[in-house]
């Protein structure tokens, strides 16, 4: 009993005298507009993250246009694949053909995307392009199988199509599925009179798309990124905009029309990990420009989408002097022109050109975009490092001048390479503003250690200069490259230093948004799914806390005069503060990296008598958990209040932070 209550004196001593941390805001001048474009979302095709992912298409190969034209496929009885289809950017289709006998099948199965998952109860849409080229007709027998039944039948939902004619028709259906199968497959008899029958552009979506689009999005994985509450979203991505090679590319305008005749294009992710290799990883460009500025429209964000310079990867190309490997300066032509036919698709009335083609998309109303990125993670080279010169810079002069003449309230984004510092970082960073570029895009994917000792970094960056936009960043752990629960705290450490600079940095993405759980190349991501499910992770949480809070205007925050960014005698504390207008509150958010409480004092200076402040904590004990798929909502933020005081000239909020914690307070003025 005595050495009992020996421990506990000695927990009250040290409780008494630990230090109050006084943390001052000022709520009488409104600082810095905070841009409604600050917290966004990015977008790449890597990780399965659009065909297999948020977009909803389920057949892998549907055009037989990978070069292994039967990938993905199982093709049975008597077949050809023949070359001369109705769509000329996609022409190959599939011959199918009588087998001879009655117990022979001709037909084809799809593996999907590492299965075909259908739910219970569901409806999905089946569409196909169809023929008889030799007359007559046939019936081709559509379902979905499970081929490892233990039961009779492989077959658990089936519909038939009657095909007729010679000319070239789609065709579609509707499956209700009576179960779940997470891995099933889609098979298709050749049946009836089985008249020789083409089929080409085979097509399966869930009825029950995004918004309820034919050619749509899945539907949770477009809800996910909704309740992120975007300002803005950076598309098509960023290495894939480079391509490996200038034919692989991202090419926007092959990503428009009709879906049928999209062109295939080879995904650069596909062969850049041999640990993590996917040979079967195309892009079908039915996820194009003209449904990522559908979705922007959906979620109410800037659409920012990002065009090639002309350069190719460069870390897999770095002589730039090579034949054939970028565009040699006097050939831009053809790209400069693509991106001002892109701001005419966005924005051209329906009488242009590309105006037009947005207009018979569906979409008449401009999308009114305001931003265009030129080039993604490009560099200039000095003496020390390769000596060729600006061949970046040189290259985003001559779109700067084209754009600008055009469309001169067009913002332009640069980009200051592939590193928060160093020489190429620091050779870039001043042509940007010799440039006038209107951002440049920073991308960092650092450890720990740096997250806790760059709080301070937009603090001293030059406010005449180009406005910063934070276009990739992650906390990756040093050796636990993965999304647990202590980077996303270090990442919102950082978030506070990106918000009190809102006069300097305008924009922030976290990178990467998607990975499929078995397709995944790259890690730590913000959303994971597999066919049927998705969970968020924590990183997630926190890009979501700062966008549903990040106010209208930055307030001064400071302990001891000093912002608080984790600098010595700040105990690993990092804070900022916001005023929103609209709801007239002040809302603080402070991260405690420490392992150990935090006793603070928040002193609102403005304010006067008591009242009540909601919270929103994010804290947890397991450093190294995260969220999963049979696990979602294992750590996730948890609402609260708290009394505040009356004090002599302003109002006390007083509050002990738990260790390794992220709490954020709103207080009504």
């Amino acid at each position: 009993m005595r050495k009992l209550t020996t421990l506990c004196l000695l927990a009250v001593s040290l409780m008494a005298t630990a230090q109050t941390h006084v943390l001052d805001v000022n709520t009488n001048k409104l600082g810095a507009p905070v841009q409604p474009t600050m917290y966004g979302i990015f977008f790449e095709d890597i990780n399965y993250a659009a065909d297999g992912g948020l977009y909803a298409e389920m057949i892998k190969n549907r055009s037989f246009e990978f070069p292994q034209h039967l990938m993905g496929w199982r093709a049975f009885g008597k077949f050809e694949v023949e070359d001369d289809g109705p769509f000329e950017r996609n022409p190959h289709f599939v011959r199918l053909e009588n087998a001879g006998h009655n117990d022979k099948f001709t037909g084809l199965e799809n593996e999907g995307f590492f299965g075909i998952a259908v739910k219970e109860g569901a409806t999905y849409r089946f569409s196909l392009w169809a023929r008889c080229p030799k007359g007559g007709k046939s019936t081709l027998e559509v379902s979905f199988v499970d081929n490892d039944t233990m039961g009779e039948d492989q077959r658990f939902a089936t519909v038939n199509i009657d095909i007729s004619g010679s000319d070239w028709k789609k065709y579609t259906a509707e499956i209700t599925s009576p179960r779940t199968e997470p891995k099933g497959a889609l098979r298709i008899f050749l049946a009836g009179d089985k008249a020789t029958t083409d089929v080409e552009h085979i097509s399966l979506f869930p009825k029950d798309t995004w918004k309820g689009r034919e050619n749509g999005m899945r539907k949770d994985l477009a809800q996910a990124l909704a309740d992120m509450h975007p300002g803005v979203f950076r598309f098509p991505g960023g290495c894939i905009v480079e391509g490996t090679d200038l034919d692989s590319r991202y090419q926007w305008k092959n990503s428009v029309g009709p879906v049928e005749n999209r062109p295939l294009n080879e995904n650069r992710w596909h062969y850049t990990f041999g640990h993590r290799f996917y040979p079967d990883y195309y892009q079908s460009y039915g996820l194009g420009f003209f449904e990522y500025f559908q979705l922007c429209e959906d979620f109410g964000c800037e659409p920012l989408p990002v065009i090639s310079c002309g350069l190719s990867c460069q870390f897999q190309n770095p002589d730039p002097t090579k034949p054939g490997v970028h565009v040699a300066l006097d050939d831009l032509d053809s790209y400069i022109q693509d991106a001002l036919d892109l701001v005419e698709f966005a924005n051209g009335p329906v009488d242009s050109k590309w105006g037009k083609v947005r207009a018979d998309m569906g979409h008449p109303a401009p999308f009114n975009l305001k931003f265009l990125g030129v080039g993604n993670e490009q560099w200039d080279y000095d003496e020390a490092h390769g000596g060729y010169g600006p061949v970046f810079t040189e290259r985003l002069k001559k779109f700067n001048a084209a754009l600008r003449a055009k469309y001169p309230n067009l913002k332009l984004i640069g980009t200051t390479g592939p590193n928060s510092e160093g020489w190429d970082f620091d050779l870039l960073q001043p042509r940007m503003k010799q440039l006038k570029v209107d951002l440049y895009d920073e991308h960092y994917y650092r450890n720990e250690q740096w997250f806790l000792t760059h709080g301070l970094r937009y603090d001293s960056y030059d406010r005449k200069g180009p406005k910063v936009f934070a276009g990739e960043y992650a906390c990756h752990g040093d050796g636990k490259k993965w999304n647990h629960y202590e980077t996303s705290l270090y990442e919102a450490a950082h978030m506070t230093g990106i918000e009190r600079n809102a006069d300097i940095v305008h924009m922030a993405t976290y990178a990467p948004l998607f990975a499929h759980v078995e397709g995944w190349q790259w890690r730590p991501d913000a959303i994971w799914f597999d066919n049927l499910r998705s969970f968020k992770s924590v990183s997630y949480y926190v890009q979501q806390l700062f966008a549903m809070n990040k106010g209208t205007n930055v307030l001064t925050l400071t302990m001891n005069k000093k912002p608080v960014a984790g600098q010595d005698g700040q105990d690993g504390l990092f804070a900022s503060s916001v005023f929103d207008k609209a709801a007239g509150q002040i809302i603080v958010k402070v991260v405690n990296t420490s392992k150990q409480p935090q006793a603070i004092s928040l002193n609102l200076q403005g304010l006067q008598g008591a009242r009540t402040a909601e919270t929103i904590t994010l804290c947890h004990d397991g450093m190294d958990d995260e969220n999963c798929l049979d696990n979602p909502e294992k750590i996730t933020p948890k609402t609260g209040s708290l009394e505040c005081e009356a004090g002599k000239k302003s109002t006390i909020l007083n509050d002990e932070l738990q260790p390794m914690s992220f709490r954020i307070y709103k207080i009504k003025k």
